[in-house]
């Protein structure tokens, strides 16, 4: 089930009035609710994965009360039983065929011909999301941050909680399980919050992306044949596809979970208002970014090695990060150049240089320092985006290829504004608003008298339905 859907229009509310009005006195009752609404949410487009959630759930579940035990060697033997347990679901049903072909490349430039089994599956859609939510609950429990939960369905709302469990925010259990272990009423001001994170993500997605991506698809489908200007729109109007895209299934979980009297952890903090690729990546899918650091950057040891194993450890997180994006060597590559944008920063120690502040933090415009940084981020963001978005590396590189060569041998197109400029149209609000309200993502009331306000809601909402004649995927439903 989609959240720009009218199938999810009519399961929100219904479950919304049966949440607070039927099983409102009863936690047990509450929890029950959201956990048979979330498994008919996910069962809506695939019920014959609905087993393959289930059986991750209960493996994780049993152990990490095996983890918890007091022996350091069956504690160690429990976790290392949901990691390959984890990582094996996601090699079956992600990896697989992808290394598969490779080996048989690397075996037939040898000389040896194999004709390898390959697996003629669909991908179950939130696969990364719920078996990181699992090995994150196991890996709090080892390091002594969580204890077990004694109550089945408590856990299973955790991993399999319907706002964020196809395409995140990637949820922590020490934030999460506490909420779904308490009894929640209803708050006024919160519901209302929810309501505004909801119909925001659903402009930024269904008006601002879905409208872009007709653009970007004839462009990249076309990109052999495009002019250098035309493939700078194209590029610039993905870069604010995927956003949208992204951030507003963010907003429409957030503010979804909200009305059920759940926080969950923000995912999107403005991140095309960064100043360098690190603040990029604490602003941009945070919560997966925060994961991997967490569980595998500083494990691997962090930054408190030498300075070959600080640069050993951010390329192995940049790379697992793009790998984590798809079995592609695309996102590998979209990866390695995260890497190498990050690297001078962390040789000069800058990587740390804008923690904690925003750009023009007390000002209404940024300087022209910053303004440069901005551009000079959003670019090199943008020039990876062209291999998350391509088919393939080869298709990757003749885009840039063409974009630089076009360029140079006819300069005088950027005399001219070049085709499909029109998108900018929705562009160039979605900035605006972000930096209005780019001190706090969270805080979307608007300063207008209540009569104006209701009107812009009004008019959202009128975009909204005149855009919803397609219902289209979410792009992190393939991750």
């Amino acid at each position: 089930m989609l959240f720009n859907s009218f199938e999810f229009f009519l399961f929100l509310p219904v479950v919304f009035i049966l949440y607070w009005w039927l099983v409102a006195r009863r936690l047990a009752w509450q929890n029950g609710l959201v956990l048979l609404a979330s498994y008919f949410f996910y069962g809506w487009w695939s019920w014959e994965f609905m087993g393959l959630l289930f059986l991750s759930t209960l493996l994780d579940y049993l152990y990490g009360f095996g983890v918890a035990s007091s022996s350091k060697r069956r504690s160690t033997f429990f976790l290392w039983l949901s990691v390959i347990n984890n990582l094996g679901i996601l090699a079956v049903f992600k990896y697989y065929n992808f290394f598969a072909t490779e080996l048989q490349s690397m075996l037939h430039a040898i000389g040896l011909e194999t004709n390898p089994v390959l697996l003629n599956i669909a991908l179950p859609v939130g696969i990364s999301f719920y078996t990181f939510h699992g090995m994150s609950y196991v890996f709090d429990i080892y390091r002594k941050q969580q204890q077990p939960v004694r109550n089945f369905v408590d856990y299973a709302v955790f991993v399999s909680f319907f706002p964020l469990l196809v395409a995140g925010p990637i949820e922590r259990a020490h934030h999460l399980l506490p909420q779904v272990q308490r009894k929640r009423t209803f708050s006024y001001p919160q519901a209302i919050d929810g309501c505004r994170l909801i119909l925001w993500g659903l402009v930024k997605k269904v008006v601002i992306a879905d409208t872009l991506a007709e653009t970007v698809n004839v462009i990249f489908e076309n990109s052999a044949t495009q002019s250098s200007s035309v493939l700078i729109v194209g590029m610039i109007a993905f870069s604010f596809q995927i956003y949208g895209d992204f951030s507003g299934y963010s907003d429409i979980a957030l503010g979804t979970a909200k009305l059920f009297g759940f926080e969950l952890l923000s995912n999107f903090r403005f991140p095309y208002f960064s100043r360098n690729i690190a603040e990029f990546w604490r602003r941009w899918h945070i919560s997966l970014s925060s994961w991997f650091r967490d569980y595998l950057y500083i494990p691997l040891g962090g930054s408190k090695g030498t300075r070959y194993q600080t640069i050993r450890n951010t390329f192995i997180i940049f790379i697992v990060s793009g790998f984590w994006h798809g079995a592609s060597w695309n996102f590998i590559v979209w990866g390695a150049i995260h890497a190498l944008a990050f690297l001078p920063l962390l040789v000069l120690n800058r990587n740390r240089q804008f923690v904690g502040d925003v750009v023009a933090q007390e000002r209404k415009l940024p300087t022209f320092r910053e303004f440069r940084q901005l551009l000079g981020t959003f670019f090199v963001v943008s020039l990876a985006w062209i291999f998350f978005r391509a088919p393939d590396i080869s298709t990757a590189l003749q885009y840039i290829a063409r974009l630089g060569a076009d360029a140079l041998n006819h300069p005088s197109q950027f005399l001219h504004l070049p085709q499909y400029i029109s998108c900018f149209v929705y562009i160039l609000p979605l900035i605006l608003i972000d930096w209005h309200f780019r001190r706090n993502e969270r805080q979307l009331d608007i300063p207008f008298p209540k009569w104006l306000r209701v009107i812009v809601y009004l008019v959202c909402i009128e975009l909204v339905l005149f855009h919803l004649n397609v219902e289209s995927d979410f792009i992190y439903f393939q991750f």
